[in-house]
C-alpha cells in the first residue's frame, strides 16, 4: 500500500527559492545608507578624538547588524521552511523522497539501517534521520515535525524495515 506525505507550502514558491537574495539585499542597502550618512555628515580628521571613536563604533555596529540579521533570518528560515513542498512516498519496497526543486532520492526498505532523532537541535524543528546503507555507501534523508503525520510515517517505516525508531 502506497502512502504519500507532503510538507505544506506556507510561502509562495518564488519566496522559498529567492528569500536569501532579498534579505541580503536589504542588509546591503542598510549598510550603504549607514556609510552614506557617515560620508555625508562625518567630520574627518586624522587625529584621535571621541567623535571619530563614536562614529567608528556606530559603523561597526551597523556593519555587524547588516551582515548578521540576514544571516540569522536565512538560517532560521531554511530550518523551518526549507522542506516545504517536498513529497515522501512510502510503499512496501521503497522510501522515495522528492524535493520541491526536482531532485529525487530513493531507498529500498531492506537497506534502511537506522531511524533516529538528532541528538542536539540547533535550529528548530528537530530532524528525524532515516539512514540507508547500499553497498559500501551510507545515505540519509530527514523529516521534521512540520511534516503532517511524520510520527505515523516513521513508525510505519520502522515496522516495514524492522529497525527501531530511536526517539
Amino acid at each position: 500500500m502506497q502512502q504519500v506525505f507532503q510538507y505544506p507550502m506556507t510561502y509562495p514558491e518564488w519566496w522559498l527559492d529567492n528569500y536569501y537574495l532579498f534579505t541580503w539585499l536589504l542588509g546591503m542597502v542598510l549598510l550603504a545608507v549607514g556609510w552614506g550618512i557617515f560620508f555625508r555628515f562625518g567630520k574627518f580628521s586624522y587625529g584621535i578624538d571621541f567623535g571619530c571613536l563614536w562614529k567608528s563604533t556606530v559603523l561597526l555596529l551597523l556593519t555587524t547588524f547588516s551582515l548578521g540579521a540576514p544571516n540569522y533570518y536565512n538560517t532560521r528560515f531554511v530550518a523551518e521552511h526549507g522542506q516545504e513542498g517536498d513529497v515522501i512516498t512510502l510503499d512496501d519496497k521503497t522510501l522515495s523522497y522528492h524535493y520541491r526543486r526536482g531532485a529525487d532520492k530513493a531507498f529500498s526498505i531492506k537497506d534502511i539501517v537506522r531511524i533516529y532523532k538528532e541528538p542536539v537541535t540547533f535550529n528548530p524543528p528537530p530532524k528525524y534521520f532515516v539512514v540507508a546503507q547500499t553497498g559500501g555507501t551510507r545515505d540519509s534523508v530527514f523529516v521534521t515535525k512540520n511534516l503532517p503525520g511524520f510520527e505515523k510515517m516513521l513508525d510505519e517505516l520502522s515496522g516495514l524495515a524492522n529497525v527501531p525508531f530511536e526517539r
